[in-house]
């Protein structure tokens, strides 16, 4: 079983295990050694959002990777979806994301694309992890011209850019719009201006000055709420923030109001369809999303499919039913004709290709979904008892469920990372739910003491 993989790679505080130096350096021969089993010369990118331990830890890759006799070539700070889409359109056999997304600056991460642009499934990072472990890793490498060499890349963000502004209509511009974009002091922070500036829109930044240690601090999808006042103060027409590693979206009208993932797929699988462009009539989303969701696409006879939570769980439902639209609340957006994975720019275009097409402000579209009221617990547990071994606490939610009929719903998981059982009830009436919350939450916590004293 994997060890150091999780949902999305390898992830935790720099310079500490298993984000130091020494470890990373055997994952870039790791990495190296699996893709030439894959590949007779095989060449891996490596690109990093903005935090300070990125530069140190692509050193450790790069040396890692040349040390196998594999080269390595560098693409600098870019967006994770730029990075997927380069390995693609450069034809390499691997690459490299340093980032730890929404995360602060003290933690980093690695997340690794193979040559299709789509993340490695489990069974090569299982892979990965026995090379990684295996005593004879350091032995018998390459010498003389046998090395691999590393480089720079240097116009990246130019193909990126390029690439992005291909996917909005040759006969739309964005003259006239005036965007408030927020790049969170992160990978973002030179192309989505670039972008949305050479496409015609009067931009105002924010989150545009990285330091190595600002990235998501106060900014960014994360904390929107400067955004939505700089979008009330220049009079824009829409805010756009990203997150650190620009794989997520978060919009702001024209009225400082947020719109979140939901509401975004919302107005673009309407939209899409309406012109027929919808495959399967279906949106994947994951079992977080608002039911708002699946009322409004119901309007037009589109449905919505549920997953688990993490856009990876998205995109493997995606591929499978063969959708090509699904994303999360959290403003991870997948357009699947253009990516192949979430990309935050790709989808502020659609949505502003919408707004210019259709001639409707951000507020007039977003108000083709009515939110339902949600109410989210946390409860601290010590054990995270399956739900079938409870089963008082499951009768009891399928009576709840019963109650709230076809108008609302309940949701009860354990948190993959921390030591928490979630649950989400969502209804009509505020009051209600809250209420049956604070009883559900209550009778779990019993519910896990009881397990525990009869198990002993």
């Amino acid at each position: 079983m994997k060890k150091l993989f999780g949902t999305d790679g390898i992830r935790g505080r720099a310079n500490v295990y298993p984000i130091s130096p020494d470890l990373v350096l055997k994952l870039g021969q790791a990495i190296g050694l699996f893709f030439k089993e894959q590949h007779p010369h095989p060449r891996i990118l490596i690109g990093k959002d903005t935090r300070l331990s990125g530069y140190m830890l692509e050193q450790a890759l790069a040396s890692g990777i040349c040390s196998v006799g594999v080269d390595a070539q560098f693409l600098g700070p870019l967006p994770t979806p730029g990075i997927a889409y380069l390995t693609r359109g450069l034809r390499a056999s691997a690459g490299i994301v340093i980032s730890a997304s929404h995360n602060p600056y003290q933690d980093n991460g690695i997340k690794i694309f193979s040559a299709n642009g789509y993340k490695l499934p489990d069974d090569a990072e299982e892979r990965l992890e026995t090379l990684l472990n295996a005593a004879t890793l350091g032995e018998n490498l390459p010498i003389d011209a046998a090395i691999g060499r590393a480089k720079r890349i240097d116009d990246a963000i130019g193909q990126y850019a390029v690439y992005l502004k291909e996917q909005f209509p040759k006969h739309l511009t964005l003259d006239g719009l005036r965007i408030v974009i927020d790049c969170a002091n992160g990978a973002a922070y030179r192309v989505a201006p670039k972008v949305f500036t050479e496409l015609g829109a009067e931009c105002f930044l924010i989150g545009v000055a990285p330091n190595g240690i600002n990235i998501n601090e106060g900014c960014g999808a994360l904390h929107p709420q400067n955004l939505a006042e700089q979008v009330k103060l220049y009079k824009a027409d829409v805010g756009l923030a990203f997150d650190g590693d620009a794989d997520r979206l978060v919009i702001v009208d024209e009225r400082g109001e947020l719109v979140d993932g939901d509401e975004i797929l919302a107005i673009c699988g309407q939209q899409m369809m309406r012109l027929g462009k919808l495959r399967n009539a279906t949106v994947v989303s994951t079992v977080m999303s608002n039911m708002g969701l699946e009322i409004a696409l119901d309007r037009v006879g589109a449905k919505v499919k549920r997953t688990k939570v993490g856009d990876r769980y998205v995109m493997e439902e995606m591929l499978k039913g063969d959708y090509n639209l699904g994303g999360e609340q959290s403003g991870h957006l997948i357009f699947r004709d253009s990516a192949t994975t979430g990309d935050g720019i790709l989808a502020a275009l659609h949505v502003l290709e919408i707004m210019v097409s259709e001639q409707k402000s951000m507020s007039s579209l977003k108000s083709c979904m009515q939110r339902l009221p949600q109410v989210l617990k946390n409860i601290d547990v010590y054990e995270k008892v399956p739900l079938d071994h409870m089963p008082i606490l499951g009768q009891l939610i399928a009576k709840m469920e019963a109650k709230l009929g076809k108008t609302g719903r309940i949701l009860f998981r354990y948190s993959g990372t921390e030591s928490l059982a979630r649950i989400m009830v969502e209804g009509q009436n505020i009051d209600e739910i809250e209420a049956l919350a604070a009883e559900l939450a209550h009778e779990t916590s019993q519910a896990i003491a009881n397990h525990k004293r009869g198990s002993h």
